[in-house]
């Protein structure tokens, strides 16, 4: 009985063992990837700043006014003026649209006169979006 037991404990701790030392390994390699996703995304922040700086540059006012001027021929680009800019009740929008009925091709949701019905069993509950008022 006791040679058992000691069997047992010997299989045991050599079980936890092996368990110790994959997930030794996995740890490290867990460590190792996310060192080089870090390095990664500083690379790409880094690039980032990169072409932050290189917008920048582009659209200096200077820059873009003497494009202006080169380009006035094909563009016909004017200056903003104040005058151009206009107060909102000038502006005409569109008309809002009335609000679509919920879709129901199987006519599950109302009935022929249009009062809601209880939905068959299986079907979820009625949510209260899909309520026409």
């Amino acid at each position: 009985m006791r040679s058992v037991l000691y069997l047992l404990t010997t299989l045991a701790v050599m079980g936890m063992a092996f368990w110790a030392y994959r997930e030794n390994y996995s740890t490290q390699a867990a460590l190792t990837e996310m060192g080089s996703v870090q390095r990664e995304i500083a690379t790409l922040r880094e690039d980032l700043g990169v072409l932050r700086a290189e917008w920048a540059f582009l659209n200096r006012p200077d820059r873009l006014q003497d494009l202006v001027n080169l380009n006035f021929d094909k563009l016909k680009l004017m200056p903003f003026d104040s005058s151009q800019y206009v107060d909102v009740v000038q502006v005409s929008f569109p008309k809002p649209k009335p609000a679509a009925a919920p879709l129901d091709p199987l006519g599950l949701l109302t009935s022929p006169d249009n009062v809601p019905v209880e939905r068959p069993a299986g079907f979820p509950p009625i949510r209260p979006q899909e309520r026409t008022p």
